[in-house]
């Protein structure tokens, strides 16, 4: 069984910054790349991020030069630092293996970007 949660999430301007944070434990060592995703209101969940178990890293368009993926210094841990945000970047942010793997899903951090 694998535990992810997710922190960080919070109200932000647009053009500010959040850095979300995602906690794994249990059997950790069966996930070999960690991903981002978002959902935002009436819209399905989509990735934003993953990084590979060799720190290769791939983003979406929409966020590529803005948010960075990247692993703690304990290896249980992911990070997204996220930049000049946009309200459009106003979601629900999941951290998940990549592929995504169901049973996985944790609650999620709630992201808005408004002024």
């Amino acid at each position: 069984q694998v535990q992810l949660v997710e922190s960080g999430g919070g109200l932000v301007q647009p053009g500010g910054s959040l850095r979300l944070s995602c906690a794994a434990s249990g059997s950790i060592f069966s996930i070999n790349n960690m991903g981002w995703y978002r959902q935002a209101p009436g819209k399905q969940r989509e990735l934003v991020a993953w990084i590979a178990s060799g720190d290769r890293t791939y983003y979406v368009d929409s966020v590529k030069g803005r948010f960075t993926i990247s692993r703690g210094n304990a290896k249980n841990t992911v990070s997204l630092q996220m930049n000049s945000l946009k309200p459009e970047d106003t979601a629900v942010y999941y951290c998940n293996a990549f592929p995504a793997v169901r049973s996985y899903w944790g609650q999620g951090t709630q992201v808005t970007v408004s002024s």
